[in-house]
């Protein structure tokens, strides 16, 4: 009997033992779901976050702004990232929104056309179809292909809000991703696009508004007037697992700045 006795309590301590390793493992996860345009912001916070807290699995998953609204509000990821505004229905369904970043919305065509400035008119002008040629605004004598995201994208909400062509835009190609407009307007020297300023790339020229190229200061100031907000997304009445709180709390930090800085965008904080 006393044998028995000893191997009981032997067998309970590696069970407790394993049961500890377990727990010290697992440093918790944080998942996020989202708008593409802010892909390089969360990129650069993610990775450091993950670097400073060991073992921490930390993902994000690429959808759209709407998408991720969508995913935060029915419990699917801990933190919904979106380059818009929240609407007054979704904040009454119960989500907040803190204001991460600032992002200038750049206007973007090919290396080759002359193009250097359009202003917010020429550009209502452009989208909804009433320009439809280059040369009326100093290019060659060539149609424009006009290139945007699709319906649910935060790029083209603010795009659209502030140049005032809601529901007016006569599209040829909407695309699910900052960089599949990138790239397409890239290979077609008669396209025009839209694509957040952190996402920007040299494959392009990004073209003044109004005389204002879009920078850090420009934002920052508010002298661009093609901009938006990076939002983190979260339900009003739950509370963040212990480790997504503390990456969002990282994220708004003072010590996050310069790497919202250098992946392009502004820091709210």
């Amino acid at each position: 009997m006393k044998k028995v006795v000893i191997c009981v309590c032997a067998a309970m301590m590696a069970v407790m033992m394993l049961a500890g390793c377990g727990r010290s493992a697992s440093k918790g996860s944080v998942t996020t779901d989202g708008s593409t345009s802010m892909q390089a912001v969360i990129g650069v916070l993610g990775e450091a976050f993950t670097a400073k807290n060991e073992g921490v699995n930390f993902t994000y998953n690429p959808t759209g702004s709407g998408s991720g609204i969508t995913a935060v509000s029915n419990g699917i990821c801990d933190i919904g990232l979106s380059s818009r505004a929240l609407k007054d229905e979704e904040i009454a369904s119960g989500l907040t929104a803190t204001v991460l970043a600032y992002d200038g919305i750049a206007i973007i065509v090919n290396p080759n056309n002359p193009v250097e400035n359009l202003t917010i008119d020429e550009l209502s002008a452009i989208y909804t179809g009433e320009i439809t040629n280059w040369s009326a605004v100093g290019g060659s004598d060539s149609a424009i292909v006009l290139i945007g995201r699709e319906a649910e994208s935060g790029t083209r909400d603010g795009f659209e809000s502030i140049t005032n062509t809601v529901d007016g835009c006569k599209y040829r190609q909407e695309l699910t991703s900052t960089g599949d407009v990138i790239t397409t307007v890239s290979q077609n020297p008669d396209a025009i696009g839209y694509a957040s300023l952190a996402s920007v790339k040299d494959s392009v020229k990004v073209i003044a508004v109004d005389g204002v190229i879009p920078t850090e200061q420009s934002v920052k100031d508010g002298s661009y007037a093609i901009q938006r907000p990076f939002i983190l997304v979260t339900k009003t009445d739950v509370i963040l697992n212990d480790t997504a709180q503390k990456f969002f709390d990282y994220a708004i930090s003072n010590e996050a700045s310069e790497l919202i800085l250098s992946a392009g965008a502004v820091p709210a904080n």
